[in-house]
Formats: structure tokens, C-alpha cells, sequence
């Protein structure tokens, strides 16, 4: 990670999942943890944009989005997919055996957190396509964060399978017991701002729908960052998203 604000502990190691494949995580923690036994209670799982573009663990608009979520007391656990770095496996063009990858991974960290009470699901770029489809947990307060969604071009890289996504993340946003934000830029290289607006739209009237029937309270937020590209370069759009993920999680 870059520069930090606070002491973060950071540890390095490969996991062999269920499955049979292995991959490469690290995990930051925040030093005040060490003594603190409750330290275990709230894990971020980040993922990084396509591999077959070079997305990697190390992306730095990772280092961003992990800032502040440090300071917020997050675990944050960021691992390169198959067939990146040191993880083995080949990638798919569907992201199907990725969405199996995330899922035994989640269930890998919390068999070491038995008091796991809070989950974000963090996804950046492809990787936002991947976290859309992992499911609201029935037992841990489960929140997914989607960071320029790429819906420009959704339908090459899930190999034409672009409905099973849209239909997935509907049903998550519709979900009364999920919290949901949504982040993108108006200046995105991949999805013009029409898109995204329209899309957005769209979305909030499907959970407005199910709000007016939810016995429960979820959530969903989507923001527009002026001036934001998909690459988060921009020193005043990292601000706005750094201030907005603090703000937003549990």
C-alpha cells in the first residue's frame, strides 16, 4: 500500500480452497487490533480488475479503497485471482469460477472469525462484476460495494453471459436485507454517463418497489463522482471516494 494514515499490520500467504485452487492473498489489519478482542468482528474482501488486463491485487485503486476502511476497523483481505501472481488456476472468460473462488474464500475467512459480525464485499472494475454475485449472508450483516461497474463492456467480459450478471445484482439490489453503494465517475473510459445514469435509475426503482414492501431494512446508494475516470486518478474524485466508503460502511 502507499502512504498511510494509521499502523497496519500486513500478512502474506497462499490459500487452497475446497475447490483444489490456490491463491495469493495478503491481509491488512489495524495495529490498534493487536490488543483489541473484538479485532477479528469486521473483514473487507477486495477484488482487483480482469486479469486478462493485467488486474491485479496490487492495483492501486485498491490502496485507495483499503485507507479508508482501515480506519473504519476493517480486516482487509485482498488476493489475486486465478492464474494471477502466485495463484494457481487458469482464469475464465465467464467469471464463473472466479464467483465460486470468492464464495470459498469468504467462507475460509470466516472459519477463522467465529464472531464475524459484518462483511464488505469491495469490487473494483471486473472485479465489481465478480462481487455483485456473491450472495447476503443469512448470519453476518453482509454489505457490497461496486466501483465503476463496467457495464459499457459487460457483455465481452462475461464472454456474452451479461444477463446472468444483470439479473444477479437486480436480485441483490432487491433484496430487502442487503446494503448496497454504488460508485462511479462521470467521466468513465469504458461506460458514458447516459449509461450509468440511466442504469442507475432503473435500479432505484427496483428497490423502491421492494421498500415499500420490506420488513427489514437494506439499503441502496449510488453515487456519481464529478469528474472521476475508471482509473481514479484524479486527487479530488479519491477525496470524494475516500470520504463517501468512510461514511458508508457499517
Amino acid at each position: 500500500m502507499g502512504s498511510r494514515r494509521i499502523s497496519v499490520r500486513m500478512h502474506r500467504d497462499i490459500v487452497t480452497l475446497p475447490s483444489g485452487t490456490s491463491l495469493e492473498y495478503v491481509l491488512f489489519r489495524p495495529a490498534q487490533q493487536d490488543d483489541a478482542p473484538e479485532g477479528n468482528n469486521k473483514l473487507a474482501v477486495c477484488l482487483h480488475p480482469w486479469s486478462w488486463l493485467g488486474g491485479r491485487m496490487t492495483d492501486p485503486v485498491l490502496d485507495i479503497v483499503a485507507e479508508p476502511l482501515l480506519e473504519r476497523g476493517y480486516q482487509v483481505l485482498r488476493y489475486n485471482s486465478r492464474g494471477v501472481g502466485k495463484s494457481k488456476g487458469w482464469p475464465s472468460l465467464t467469471g464463473s469460477k472466479e464467483v465460486e473462488d470468492l464464495q470459498e474464500l469468504v467462507e475460509w475467512a470466516r472459519s477463522s472469525r467465529p464472531n464475524l459480525s459484518k462483511l464488505v464485499i469491495l469490487g473494483y472494475s471486473h472485479g465489481s462484476l465478480i462481487a455483485s454475485m456473491h450472495p447476503v449472508l443469512p448470519d453476518v450483516d453482509t454489505a457490497h460495494m461496486l466501483l465503476s461497474y463496467p457495464l459499457g463492456p459487460r457483455q465481452w467480459l462475461t464472454a456474452f453471459h451479461s444477463h446472468r450478471y444483470a439479473t444477479t445484482l437486480k436480485d441483490l439490489v432487491c433484496n430487502s436485507r442487503s446494503h448496497v453503494l454504488i460508485i462511479y465517475g462521470d467521466q468513465d473510459d469504458f461506460t458514458s454517463v447516459e449509461s450509468y445514469d440511466s442504469w442507475a435509475n432503473v435500479l432505484r426503482g427496483c428497490r423502491a418497489e421492494k421498500e415499500q414492501m420490506a420488513a427489514e431494512p437494506g439499503e441502496l446508494k449510488i453515487v456519481k463522482i464529478t469528474g472521476a475516470s475508471h482509473f481514479w486518478r484524479e486527487q479530488q474524485a479519491v477525496e470524494r471516494l475516500n470520504d463517501l466508503i468512510k461514511s458508508w460502511v457499517p
